[in-house]
């Protein structure tokens, strides 16, 4: 598995781990050939009458490999994919949204425009943030834009490379499908990431257009080798105190949710599951554990990283208790060994995918699992810690809510079809020990970045791609402030959602380690503000949340939200929370 080549970018991705071969679909479709900007019938000659434009390639592409909804920032320079994308069928959404290709495991699409400021930038630098934090989470994108012209015209610096994975350019029609078929191949192998591919507007638009306006002018896949899976089953099958933890990256295509979960649940050792790895396992599952998770790595003696990175999530490798054996496996060598040699040293080290990886282990161990005495040590130490948190969310605050109480009441109402967006400091870390996801993809959080305001497009695009979730946004205050005005966005797309708003009228994460290491909150109060009327203003339906620290009451207006909801109205639920101190002492740096 520790092999990379270069596979094929025609009909396959090559293969990713243990034998297995990513798909990169048909794309074989009937694409035409237009000559340079024209319909005849020889390559390169023009025909200089006709209505055709490089935008009509651009949509036959993205049809071709099952793109369902193109998402855009609009504007000139990219009009001509937007209109060929409509003509076709594929569905044209007016917004950033980001959690759509992670649920759909298929290629997500964006296009954006130049930035207003700046009409000669390929991009608005609204969308690199976003690029950046789909980089970062492994979430695979294309994203198409402008308005560039093509060579012998100057044209601004592309998206920055550090961004994404590869940048390339559509300098021809003759050219453009197999430039574009080869960036979504890099966008969607090996580690997934997004690319950016800039459309010149004088491929872009038709041949008369541009004379009048502007004068006339491989994916990485892994071998698959047997023996790191055979040296893993070794050390677990000789480790006493074995523990798994599941990351985001194993969730990636080709390997099926449900073959990931029977396979875990085959090893039977005790898993933390992270990230979008979230809801794998069933809440029940006696293997699932949500607590505790420092003190668990201190004392196993066997430590799986199955997507799992070594970075400020885990303390950058500091939590691995003496002598422990670690095996990490991950697509991407650099997040493989990150910190390596530095706060820790893996006993193996695997460069392919965690998921085929895990199915392989569990293949190789089939009857094994984890001793009963240290899996009821840990379930005992979880039902404690839960004890725990049910006590807390009974102690009232000196006003207004208490968060533990509203999530747990939010808790007992999820339906097993309900899918949850994390976007928040203080509030979504508290959810995190309350909220179990009923389901396997079924949480969406921004990654490593961490980027603030990215609740509103995940929510569009998780409700586009599931419309049969409940979807519910858990915002913070200060992050809502980011994208409150998606609300206008859902109510014209008619895109019913739940904002669950933890309405603490400060930056709280932040406070809690500004203000006892500097002895100062200054630039983390913020106001108990009205945003339900925002989205009452917007045409969605919007609540308040400050009911008294009643349960029933409590309930009554999470239960009216989902009723709400399931008419087809957007709504959003101001809660208003009294100060915690359920995670103090939490660090935000």
């Amino acid at each position: 598995m520790g092999h990379w080549g270069q596979g094929s970018t025609g009909g396959t991705l090559g293969t990713l781990g243990v034998g297995r071969t990513l798909g990169m679909g048909d794309t074989t479709g009937t694409l035409g050939t237009l000559g340079a900007l024209g319909t005849a019938g020889t390559l390169g000659q023009v025909d200089t009458a006709s209505p055709r434009h490089g935008g009509e390639l651009v949509a036959e592409v993205l049809r071709a490999h099952g793109v369902p909804v193109l998402f855009t920032l609009p504007g000139g320079h990219i009009s001509p994919v937007l209109v060929a994308c409509e003509k076709i069928g594929i569905r044209v959404v007016d917004t950033p949204a980001r959690g759509h290709r992670r649920l759909r495991r298929r290629r997500r699409v964006a296009a954006a425009s130049a930035s207003p400021p700046s009409p000669r930038a390929p991009v608005s630098p609204t969308a690199v943030t976003a690029v950046k934090n789909a980089q970062m989470a492994e979430s695979p994108c294309c994203l198409l834009g402008g308005p560039g012209r093509s060579p012998g015209h100057p044209s601004a610096p592309s998206v920055p490379g550090p961004c994404v994975n590869r940048c390339c350019r559509l300098r021809a029609c003759a050219t453009s499908s197999p430039t574009l078929r080869r960036a979504i191949a890099t966008a969607t192998g090996g580690t997934p990431g997004p690319v950016f591919v800039e459309l010149p507007i004088d491929v872009l638009y038709p041949f008369h257009v541009v004379q009048k306006e502007l004068g006339a002018p491989n994916p990485p896949g892994a071998a698959g080798e047997a023996r790191p899976v055979q040296l893993c089953s070794e050390l677990l099958s000789r480790a006493q105190r074995p523990l798994v933890l599941v990351g985001s990256q194993a969730l990636l295509p080709p390997t099926p949710a449900e073959e990931l979960r029977s396979a875990l649940l085959s090893l039977g050792v005790p898993c933390y599951l992270g990230g979008a790895a979230r809801g794998l396992l069933p809440p029940e599952c006696p293997l699932l554990l949500r607590h505790g998770r420092r003190e668990a790595l201190r004392q196993a003696d066997l430590v799986l990283l199955a997507g799992t990175v070594c970075d400020f999530r885990l303390s950058y490798g500091r939590l691995f208790g003496r002598g422990a054996a670690v095996v990490a496996v991950n697509r991407d060598r650099a997040q493989l060994l990150r910190n390596a040699d530095v706060f820790w040293k893996p006993r193996l080290a695997v460069q392919g995918d965690p998921a085929s990886f895990v199915l392989d282990l569990a293949r190789a161990l089939q009857g094994f699992a984890a001793p009963k005495e240290w899996l009821e040590r840990l379930r005992e130490s979880d039902s404690d810690r839960d004890r725990q948190i049910r006590a807390k969310a009974l102690v009232p605050p000196p006003c207004h809510l208490n968060p533990l109480l509203l999530l747990q009441a939010l808790e007992q109402l999820l339906p097993p079809q309900s899918l949850l967006v994390a976007d928040g400091g203080d509030f979504v870390g508290t959810a995190a020990y309350v909220l179990r996801p009923r389901r396997p993809l079924a949480w969406l959080d921004p990654g490593p970045f961490g980027t603030l305001g990215v609740g509103g497009g995940f929510a569009l695009g998780a409700k586009l791609c599931r419309p049969e979730a409940e979807v519910w946004v858990l915002y913070g205050d200060g992050s809502l402030g980011f994208s409150l005005m998606e609300f206008d966005t859902f109510v014209r797309h008619k895109v019913p959602v739940i904002a669950l708003v933890g309405n603490d009228a400060g930056w709280t994460q932040i406070s809690r380690e500004q203000l006892p290491l500097l002895g100062s909150a200054v630039g983390c109060r913020l106001s108990y503000s009205d945003y339900h009327a925002v989205a009452a203003a917007l045409g969605g339906r919007g609540d308040t949340g400050d009911v008294g620290d009643i349960e029933d009451r409590v309930l009554a207006v999470l239960r009216a939200a989902q009723a709400e909801c399931h008419q087809g109205h957007p709504v959003l639920v101001n809660a208003l929370l009294g100060p915690s101190d359920f995670r103090e002492g939490s660090v935000s740096v």
